[in-house]
């Protein structure tokens, strides 16, 4: 593994310049991806700058069916399957689907170094071990998860208790699947209750939130699940999933959080780590604002309480 412990700033992973072909009228927002960098590259120019690479087929399978990745790599994937994904398949599909896992597993470790790293894609939450769904293909967590896990096996010779904290507004269904008979990773998932998917499967901590949620009561749930976090798991590293969508400008999200209330969340997120000195790797999950410069406003607003983390871990402040 490459020593990342003196490098002067934190690292950003992006693989932006992977554009799928979308019909006419898509709703997936994909012009976000590179909105986000530009806005970075203006508020935090310190940031060390780093393209995603491609998460290999070896990889892929810590987490997934070798025929499901086979599928996508060759573009046969079941004609339900591309429905639920919700993309067509195409080579810029695949593309986009291993770098998006590549950038995760990237920031997972810079963060052991660093403290804190970050992708700007990533959080594909809905892919299961063997499908994918909700704009989902591979699951760049429960990968970036299992490959951390097996090289600090190999360093340690000891299990790495990992923890994902999933604060998109859909259930992370996907990835607790894949980890529902794991005891050395921790899912939490606070998500809009009515929201999709419709079918959720369990994490170890799910908290689903009613419709029209504001700032007080989701802060509340957001400080309840990172305390019953350590008192039951008490992990030694965490990916956070920082999803824009629970933001009152989301058209898919339903729940109304204010821009502030997405700030103290990402700040309750950082703090709790650091009083644990926990190493986070975070990625930026859903975001679909009426307007998707609202969506990219909440994710760049993540990103400078993130890097604001990243100083504290490396001026020793308490």
């Amino acid at each position: 593994m490459t020593d990342l412990s003196q490098t002067s700033c934190m690292h950003a992973f992006y693989a932006d310049h992977f554009v799928l072909p979308l019909p006419e009228g898509h709703r997936f927002p994909m012009a976000k991806y590179r909105m986000l960098r530009d806005a970075l590259q203006s508020r935090l120019p310190d940031l060390q700058w780093g393209q995603a690479p491609q998460a290999t087929a070896g990889e892929l399978a810590l987490a997934h069916t070798p025929a499901y990745i086979r599928a996508v790599a060759e573009g046969t994937l079941a004609a339900d399957i591309q429905r639920e994904i919700g993309f067509p398949w195409s080579p810029q599909m695949a593309e986009r689907a291993v770098r998006s896992v590549g950038g995760t597993i990237a920031a997972a470790r810079a963060a052991r170094s660093q403290g804190v790293a970050g992708t700007l894609a990533g959080g594909t939450h809905h892919a299961s071990a063997e499908r994918g769904g909700g704009f989902c293909v591979f699951n760049d967590l429960a990968v970036a998860a299992r490959l951390l896990q097996a090289e600090h096996a190999r360093q340690r010779r000891q299990v790495l208790r990992v923890a994902v904290v999933d604060l998109d507004v859909h259930q992370g269904n996907g990835t607790a699947q894949i980890f529902a008979a794991d005891p050395s990773v921790f899912t939490l998932s606070i998500h809009a209750e009515k929201n999709f998917p419709f079918r959720k499967v369990d994490s170890d901590l799910d908290m689903g939130l009613p419709d029209g949620c504001t700032d007080e009561h989701y802060l509340a749930a957001v400080d309840e699940a990172l305390t019953q976090l350590w008192t039951r798991f008490q992990p030694q590293f965490v990916f956070y999933l920082a999803g824009a969508d629970p933001h009152e400008g989301d058209r898919l999200g339903r729940l109304k959080v204010s821009s502030e209330g997405m700030r103290q969340r990402d700040q309750r997120v950082f703090d709790w780590a650091w009083q644990h000195r926990l190493p986070v790797a975070f990625c930026m999950g859903g975001g679909y604002g009426r307007s998707i410069e609202t969506t990219v406003a909440v994710q760049t607003q993540t990103w400078q309480v993130a890097f604001s983390a990243w100083q504290r871990w490396h001026n020793g402040a308490a």
